[in-house]
């Protein structure tokens, strides 16, 4: 039923009421405010085009069914909620840091677990062993986003996924409405205010359900990605208080100009009108904040550094495998010869995590300038990227 679309025709942008009646769930309170937050500020802010409102209500039905799918599945199982997560790993960077590679690489390893694209779509544990070749689920979810990049031309250029990809934890916090991608896809800054001053941690709750019913009651070594997690670290901490963390850093003045374009990119399908300066203006804000709020996070007592491993994008991307043999032995865990190789076969196959070479994205075209924004980002940069710059 999720790749299905539940005909409504009353339905309009706002009515949340008419979601949940297509859904037909009882979702709680607080995933309730969160999306009637979300419809009131997509209504009055972003000017949908017809894909947009066709696939908001497919988005939001989905998500609405697979959230209460984790809520009954806990429900019916106490021992699922009782299942320790253990440690967890968070990748942590600014945009377009080698985040992405990262987790590709380390979702190589078999001993790990990372939430995968199809498992957003059809919630269900991943097996050992996992085949993906003829599943229908795979064979749906990569049609999906077949649709998607013609739809928005270069996407997958920009963010190479598949259905068996590791996907980011903002897309199991949207299934209850409080998720930062909401204002990657859409102009939603009433949202983006209320989810600021609501905080996280309703969303790490559920977020932390949805990797329990994922390992299905097996122990597992979660390895999680988003650079949204920037702005969560205290819902996180609270949620997983022995939470480990690998930090990536990139120049941000090389990295601003592919970050708007990736926002205009995932914007232009749902949107009628794109405003590049906007966009522009909102990215340098937001990534001068999670810029130092890195630079916070690696000040914080409570978190001491044996939980923290620190490296540079350059030297990441320059020796993919060294680097995950330094962040496995930061964390006192065995890089086994099997995963070993298999690292090695997905860097071969996946040079760079997949990305293609092209020319850096021009800060002007989003009415930006680098001298401008240097200011902002000079702390950040002085602590983490200035051997490099």
């Amino acid at each position: 039923m999720a790749d299905r679309i539940v005909p409504d025709s009353a339905f309009a942008v706002g009515d949340a009421l008419a979601l949940l009646r297509a859904a037909k769930v009882a979702p709680s309170p607080d995933a309730v405010e969160g999306l009637e937050r979300l419809l009131a500020s997509i209504k009055a802010e972003s000017e949908l085009s017809l894909f947009g409102r066709v696939s908001l209500k497919w988005d939001f039905v989905r998500l609405l069914r697979n959230a209460q799918l984790i809520e009954d599945s806990h429900a019916a199982s106490p021992s699922l909620t009782a299942a320790p997560i253990k440690a967890p790993l968070f990748i942590l960077g600014l945009p377009r840091s080698g985040t992405t590679f990262l987790h590709d690489l380390m979702a190589q390893d078999p001993g790990n677990q990372v939430p995968r694209n199809w498992q957003m779509i059809y919630p269900a544990p991943r097996p050992a062993g996992f085949n993906s070749a003829g599943d229908r689920r795979i064979v749906r979810v990569d049609k999906q986003l077949d649709l998607f990049n013609g739809l928005a031309p270069g996407f997958r250029e920009l963010h190479p996924i598949y259905a068996d990809s590791p996907q980011e934890c903002s897309e199991i916090t949207a299934h209850v409405f409080q998720s930062l991608r909401f204002d990657s896809t859409h102009r939603v800054p009433s949202y983006f205010q209320w989810l600021e001053k609501h905080g996280h941690d309703d969303a790490f709750l559920f977020h932390k359900k949805f990797l329990q019913f994922l390992q299905d009651g097996k122990p597992a070594r979660w390895v999680l990605k988003c650079p949204d997690h920037t702005f969560t670290l205290d819902a996180i901490l609270r949620v997983y208080p022995d939470a480990r963390f690998v930090v990536l850093h990139r120049d941000p003045i090389a990295v601003l100009g592919s970050v708007a374009h990736l926002t205009q990119v995932l914007r232009r399908p749902f949107l009628r009108g794109i405003n590049a300066a906007e966009i522009g203006a909102q990215v340098a804000a937001r990534w001068t904040q999670g810029a130092n709020l890195l630079l916070d996070f690696d000040r914080r007592a409570d978190v001491p550094a044996s939980r923290k491993f620190h490296m540079k994008y350059e030297e990441f991307t320059a020796a993919p495998l060294v680097a995950i043999q330094r962040i496995y032995a930061h964390f006192g865990e065995e890089l086994t010869e099997q995963a070993t190789q298999a690292m090695i076969r997905q860097i071969e196959a996946k040079p760079r995590g997949g990305y293609g070479r092209h020319a850096p994205y021009r800060l002007e075209a989003f009415k930006l300038n680098a001298s401008a924004l240097q200011a902002g980002f000079m702390p950040y940069v002085q602590q983490y990227c200035q051997a490099v710059r």
